[in-house]
């Protein structure tokens, strides 16, 4: 844990030294494919285990209300974004993983709510939890569009998930909050291509 090594000033440093070192191409992407979602009104299913858990309720949460303007909050006409985390039906994941083992708390969770070319997005840190894996494998056998975000070496779900938003870093708390500043760029974009302000000020409606 690099916390227990470094002070905060030298903490904050190593962050700004990963930050330098990403992949941003595959961040542009991840939006995109969320926008494209919502112009087609299909769904984007989040889940993780853990840190990776909270982050997806988060992601789930924000994209779920803060892509809309403040206006429209009580316009029962306006066009939402439909996105479920995975994580956040504790009774279900509990039934599942009592009954069946925790490894399909995921997967059977798509089997209920997901169609071919809806959207996964898989956070694991490790790349290797295998409720992550089973639900990605499930997702590309069933033609949604997967997308893995993940640290340390990527793991296995780097190697499956058809696109990666990957942070190779061997700390999992840095790996989890680079993730969420990520998905906070994310949000932020998604929010301007969906109400045209921004950079995406005139922007055409089918622009992706």
């Amino acid at each position: 844990m690099l916390g227990a090594e470094l002070t905060p000033i030298e903490y904050l440093a190593r962050c700004n030294e990963e930050f330098s070192k990403l992949d941003l191409a595959p961040v542009e992407k991840l939006a995109e494919e969320i926008y494209a979602a919502y112009e087609d009104g299909r769904f984007v299913f989040i889940c993780g285990n853990g840190g990776s858990g909270s982050n997806s309720s988060h992601l789930c949460e924000d994209l779920g209300k803060s892509t809309l303007d403040r206006k429209d909050f009580t316009n029962d006409s306006v066009k939402r974004l439909k996105v479920l985390s995975l994580t956040d039906n504790t009774p279900y994941i509990l039934a599942w993983g009592n009954d069946e083992g925790f490894d399909r708390v995921f997967v059977e969770q798509l089997k209920n709510f997901a169609s071919p070319d809806d959207m996964l997005i898989a956070i694991s840190g490790s790349g290797n939890s295998p409720n992550i894996l089973n639900a990605v494998e499930w997702a590309n056998r069933h033609e949604l569009r997967t997308w893995g975000i993940t640290g340390y070496t990527g793991g296995q779900l780097q190697q499956d998930a058809q696109h990666n938003l990957h942070v190779p870093l061997d700390d999992m708390g840095m790996v989890e909050s680079i993730h969420l500043l990520l998905f906070h760029w994310v949000l932020n974009d998604v929010y301007g291509r969906i109400n045209r302000v921004g950079r995406h000020a005139g922007a055409s409606s089918d622009a992706a």
